[in-house]
Parts: structure tokens; C-alpha cells; sequence
């Protein structure tokens, strides 16, 4: 049988900053470098302010570092310009994070098919609400197509911002503290989706968290020490 394909990696990726303070520069990230296959669950743990995010926000191209490669899907993301980035961010990434960020405006329906107003496809476009209903459909949510944020609870909020993540078939899904601000049953009803939904939609996941016991439920777990990624 073929190794899986690796689909996202790191090499000896390093983040500094100058220091308010002026005491010098302050290394955040200290030569991570991650192999990550195709269709694989991943959770990053470690303390608050260990970069967890920093990293996460690396790998989604919300950020650059100040020296190393980062490749998804044998793209090398640090040589591409902002436009190029934007482009790859709407297309191959999905973002879920703590605050779901849901437009209290607009519908369910219509925040899910957000991300589908810039730079889709025309064929891709037209599918889109055909796959927003089955998507809303399959976390439970049918029957809250044409309701607002305000009118669903915190954890049927998550949901559409999981389903509003995977609505353009990105290739990686990033969770970033996904059930910090969910009660315990929500909490486990989510980290359960996002397995499934790995699963079915063959979507890599990585996820970083606090939450040891949604962090064991990936297939792999990692530990940021120190500015250092190293095996849990």
C-alpha cells in the first residue's frame, strides 16, 4: 500500500517579533517543522501564549514567518503574494474558531454561503446552496436554514460556522479552540461532527486546544514547548 500523501508541511519554520520593551527580539516559533497526510486529524495542545494560534494562523496563511517553508499541497504558500494567499485561503481552507463570527444580519443559510461571494467558480457557485442544505442538514440544523444567529444557541451557532468552513471543499480544516465557549454537551456533540465530517468529507483537520479530552480524540496529538512542536 502508497504512504498517505502529505498534503501540508512545515520546515524549520521560526516567527520573531521586536519586543515592546526593547529588550530584543522575542522567537515565538523555534524551527517547527510537521508532516501532515491527507484526510488526518491532528490537535495541538500547550499553554496559553505557547503560539498554538500563531502557528495555526501560519499554516492558514493569516500570518507569515520570518523564516522557514510552508507547503499545502506541494504549493509553497511563503512565496505567494497577498492576493495569491487570499485566494488559496478561500479556496483550500476552512476556518472554524472559538467566536464564530456568523453575520447576525443575515440567515443560516445565507452566512454558510458567505465564503462562496468571492472568487468560486461559476459551477461551484451554482452548487452552493444544494450543498449548504445538505451540509446544515447533515449537523442537524434543517430546520434553521432561515433563522438568524441570535436565534440559535452557542452550540447551533458552531455548527454553522463548521458548516460554513467546509461549504467550498477546502482541502484543510483549522479549529481553533472550536468548543472553548460550549458548554460540555455541546462541546462533545461538536468534536464528534468534526470527526465524522473529517471522515465523510475527507477533510485534513488539525485542531488546537485546551481541551485534553477533544485533543485525544484526534488520531494524532502534538505539544507546542517552548516555540518547539514536538510528539505528545
Amino acid at each position: 500500500m502508497a504512504p498517505p500523501e502529505t498534503i501540508l508541511k512545515l520546515s524549520d519554520v521560526t516567527l520573531r517579533y521586536d519586543s515592546s520593551a526593547g529588550a530584543g527580539p522575542v522567537s515565538v516559533l523555534k524551527g517547527v517543522s510537521l508532516a501532515v497526510a491527507r484526510g488526518e486529524s491532528l490537535a495541538i495542545i500547550g499553554p496559553s501564549g505557547s503560539g498554538k494560534s500563531t502557528l495555526l494562523n501560519i499554516i492558514g496563511t493569516l500570518d507569515r514567518p520570518t523564516s522557514g517553508d510552508v507547503s499545502l499541497a506541494g504549493q509553497d504558500l511563503t512565496r505567494l503574494d497577498d492576493n495569491q494567499l487570499a485566494a488559496v485561503r478561500n479556496r483550500q481552507i476552512g476556518f472554524i474558531f472559538q467566536a464564530h463570527h456568523l453575520l447576525p444580519q443575515c440567515t443560516v443559510l445565507e452566512n454558510v454561503l458567505v465564503p462562496t461571494l468571492a472568487g468560486a467558480a461559476g459551477a461551484q457557485r451554482q452548487e452552493a446552496p444544494a450543498r449548504a442544505t445538505r451540509l446544515l442538514k447533515r449537523v442537524g440544523l434543517e430546520g434553521r436554514l432561515s433563522h438568524r444567529p441570535g436565534e440559535l444557541s452557542g452550540g447551533e451557532r458552531q455548527r454553522v460556522a463548521v458548516v460554513r468552513a467546509l461549504i467550498n471543499q477546502p482541502q484543510l480544516l483549522l479549529a481553533d479552540e472550536p468548543t472553548g465557549a460550549l458548554d460540555r454537551a455541546a462541546a462533545e456533540q461538536l468534536a464528534q461532527l468534526l470527526l465524522e465530517l473529517n471522515r465523510e468529507e475527507g477533510v485534513t483537520l488539525i485542531v488546537v486546544t485546551h481541551a485534553l479530552d477533544l485533543a485525544h480524540r484526534m488520531g494524532r496529538v502534538m505539544e507546542l514547548k517552548d516555540g518547539v512542536l514536538v510528539q505528545n
